[in-house]
């Protein structure tokens, strides 16, 4: 009785199994080994660390949320002034923004930038540095030195925005078409006519829907401006939670969500309207 050798088909198939069941067996382990490292990041950031005796058990914590659910209505008209504040934060810190955000693309965009050796990359490091720090280190930072109120409030808003506008204003300058701008200096036109008729006119559609996307973002970020002392309606959510009065703080926080609300509709039509 004679016995067939393997095939080479058969040794390729079997190797093909191998090497499908070893990688199966890789995958498994890297999967326990992310359980593993879950398990123990959630053991010793929250199991060990948690102060539970502080909390009162699930009895202590819903005691304190239902402490937030008895609004205190009587502080609505207290938060008239501070929501229009927070408002005019919002617009003024995204205009002085958007003026100084200019600039920055300007010197950012590799086709205009004035210098490749030192204007490029002294406007891509602005960008990243206003990008970098969080707008409440903008926000001490100025009340430090122009003290409390919502000028510190605007000032870092507009920093805060300098980043992300100049950053997509850069990169919108980067991608013109350059058949206009080639027209213009064949013609004789110079750098602001190049500017002023061949690139912005390509470019006005992304700038003006940046600037309607970076205010509405900017509201929620002149909602915590007071939560440093730049005023608005975050300084007054400081104070209720200072004087441990829940409904208020639940209030301001329903006051912040009615002013997002406010500026996601108004940012929604303006774009419509605009781009």
């Amino acid at each position: 009785m004679s016995v067939t050798a393997p095939t080479a088909s058969e040794h390729g198939f079997d190797a093909w199994v191998a090497h499908k069941r070893g990688r199966r067996l890789n995958n498994w382990l890297l999967v326990a080994a992310g359980l593993a490292v879950l398990a123990w990041c959630f053991w010793d950031t929250i199991m060990v660390d948690t102060d539970w005796a502080r909390m009162g058990g699930a009895l202590g914590i819903g005691g304190t949320l239902e402490r937030f659910l008895w609004i205190d209505w009587s502080l609505v008209p207290h938060l008239i002034v501070p929501a229009m504040e927070t408002l005019m934060m919002a617009t003024l810190g995204t205009l002085l923004g958007c003026v100084l955000s200019l600039p920055v693309a300007w010197f950012g965009a590799a086709n205009v930038t004035p210098s490749k050796y030192f204007f490029y990359p002294a406007g891509r490091f602005l960008m990243v540095l206003s990008r970098s720090i969080h707008e409440i280190i903008w926000a001490l930072l100025f009340v430090g030195a122009v003290g409390l109120g919502a000028l510190p409030g605007i000032l870092a808003v507009a920093m805060r925005s300098i980043g992300f506008i100049s950053k997509i204003t850069a990169e919108a300058i980067e991608n013109i078409d350059p058949k206009p701008v080639e027209a213009i200096r064949a013609v004789g036109g110079n750098q602001f006519q190049v500017m002023y008729y061949g690139i912005v006119p390509q470019i006005l559609p992304v700038i003006i829907g940046t600037i309607i996307f970076e205010w509405d973002i900017n509201i929620r970020r002149s909602a915590i401006m007071g939560l440093v002392g730049a005023g608005g309606l975050g300084l007054v959510f400081f104070r209720q939670m200072a004087m441990f009065n829940y409904g208020g703080v639940t209030l301001v926080v329903l006051a912040v969500l009615v002013l997002i609300a406010i500026g996601e509709v108004v940012s929604h039509y303006a774009r419509k309207a605009v781009i």
